[in-house]
């Protein structure tokens, strides 16, 4: 969205003279009658909503984006593909990264990292799953894991480990190759910090205020307190401990009159 959809293809679709640029996402575009600045709105179908991925939209993007699908919920929108005979009306959904066959990303990754096209490059730019240990909280060796892509903060299952208490992943440490393991209790968390932070009106807060985050593309959005740093940073408080806050995925801000706009985004750190 950030690099291709709102950068590339919009400016092919703007040196072509057209006047906007439509996808299929679930969300809604306004524009504030007081301000005249562009607002971004979840779906009117919750449940498809998509505007968490569009946090990255700056105002002249949005008032470029026009979403049609946004006022209506899926269901609709498969009733007017198949009164207009199109195929794809009764096409299954996409649960996953939808460019990765048979929503595979693990192989995806084993098979493009192996390739001689990879190989070519600096190990830097993606690096080879290797082998490597995992420890428990204490700096006890319990295992060994297949490869660091593989893996994800709070996943349980697949760990290859025998252990009296249920085993989840509390950390990705990249710079050791390894993985650090607890029981579930350890994976809450009542605060976090965010980087990269992006504002979709343009102006960046000097003062705490408070919002909605939701911290995965299908989480439940949890009251916090936004307190905004310096670098483009802001450390975010939460009102009740929630579990698996994952550095790299993003945070998203909603906020608004009635808590559907979304206000900020960023990306989790630490």
């Amino acid at each position: 969205n950030r690099f291709i959809r709102f950068t590339v293809l919009l400016r092919r679709a703007l040196a072509l003279e057209a006047d906007y640029l439509a996808t299929g996402h679930y969300a809604r575009v306004e524009r504030d009658p007081v301000t005249g600045k562009y607002r971004l709105l979840r779906a009117v179908d919750r449940q498809k909503d998509q505007s968490y991925v569009l946090h990255v939209l700056n105002q002249e993007q949005l008032a470029r984006a026009c979403f049609p699908l946004g006022t209506y919920t899926k269901e609709q929108v498969r009733a007017m593909a198949a009164e207009r005979g199109l195929p794809v009306a009764s096409k299954p959904e996409s649960q996953e990264i939808c460019f990765v066959a048979r929503d595979d990303y693990r192989g995806f990754i084993q098979r493009y990292a192996s390739s001689e096209v990879t190989r070519s490059q600096p190990e830097s730019i993606l690096p080879v799953p290797r082998p490597g240990p995992i420890y428990d909280q204490e700096g006890k060796l319990l295992g060994q894991h297949r490869g660091l892509a593989f893996y994800t903060i709070g996943q349980r299952r697949g760990l290859g480990l025998t252990s009296s208490r249920p085993l989840h992943v509390l950390k990705i440490d990249a710079e050791r190759n390894a993985l650090i393991v607890g029981p579930p209790e350890a994976l809450e968390r009542t605060s976090f910090t965010v980087h990269s932070m992006h504002y979709l009106s343009g102006d960046v807060p000097t003062e705490p205020f408070e919002a909605a985050v939701r911290i995965r593309y299908k989480a439940s959005e949890q009251r916090a307190r936004v307190l905004p740093l310096e670098g483009r940073r802001a450390l975010v408080t939460l009102e009740q401990p929630v579990r698996a806050v994952t550095p790299g995925q993003g945070a998203v801000f909603y906020g608004g009159a009635n808590g559907d706009e979304v206000l900020c985004g960023g990306i989790i750190e630490a």
